[in-house]
């Protein structure tokens, strides 16, 4: 099966939504010590997938054989978002398990982690057909979840992979302006990449990703996580992208 097609360009843009903060009740709000002094119930991101799980909010849930929420490390200080499960993660209910998921941890041992330091999502949580591209009311009916998701991990870094994960934070930018870049968004300091199935097709863009790889140990060194009460207000007052672009 080749992976899914990852367009570079569109002016096709999608609203988002502000990210919400951790309050009682919500599945983050009851409190382990996790790695790094951070307050994460690893049980309750059990919430978000059961719910998940049962999504019908859109069409794509007549077509899953499984949900694929994410997974990895909540206490993650990375985030990955991808775009949407492919045939393989459809069958698994895991993020990046075909021929993309071997690239991304081939780059992640680059940088000296594996999947147990990241935390994996996409913007979609179900297959859409054919490996098409997601919908914008596709990514509307998942974006609950990413948010908490987001929310609750509060990730110093969120590493976008490809054109619509990045388009979640800055709706109508492009990618070949935009990779390698920093974007602030709200609270969180966005850094997108190309998806790693466009590398398989296309040769010349591996090594742009393997060199956009290369930087995050050092953005990671200069980044901190957001306060969760700064969280709820995430993603107001995003400007036009190029002027959200930094050069770090």
């Amino acid at each position: 099966m080749t992976p899914p097609r990852v367009p570079e360009a569109s002016g096709r843009a999608v609203r988002v939504a502000s990210l919400s903060p951790i309050v009682a009740g919500s599945p983050f709000s009851t409190p382990r010590r996790g790695r790094g002094g951070i307050l994460v119930e690893t049980g309750q991101l059990q919430s978000i997938n059961a719910r998940i799980a049962g999504c019908h909010a859109c069409a794509l849930a007549t077509g899953r054989t499984r949900t694929v929420p994410g997974d990895g490390d909540p206490n993650a200080e990375l985030m990955f978002i991808g775009e949407g499960p492919g045939f393989y993660e459809d069958q698994q209910g895991s993020p990046f398990v075909g021929r993309a998921g071997a690239l991304l941890d081939e780059l992640l041992a680059r940088i000296g982690m594996t999947r147990a330091d990241v935390f994996v999502t996409n913007v979609v949580k179900c297959r859409p057909p054919n490996n098409r591209d997601p919908e914008p009311s596709e990514i509307a009916a998942c974006e609950p979840y990413l948010t908490e998701q987001i929310g609750g991990i509060r990730p110093k870094l969120i590493v976008t992979l490809g054109r619509f994960a990045m388009q979640y934070f800055v709706p109508g930018a492009a990618m070949g302006r935009s990779h390698g870049k920093v974007i602030q968004s709200g609270a969180h300091r966005v850094y997108p990449v190309y998806h790693p199935a466009a590398a398989l097709r296309q040769g010349a863009l591996a090594r742009v990703l393997r060199e956009d790889f290369d930087r995050i140990p050092a953005l990671l060194a200069t980044s901190q996580r957001p306060a969760a009460q700064a969280t709820g207000a995430a993603l107001a007052g995003r400007q036009d992208p190029a002027k959200q672009l930094s050069l770090l």
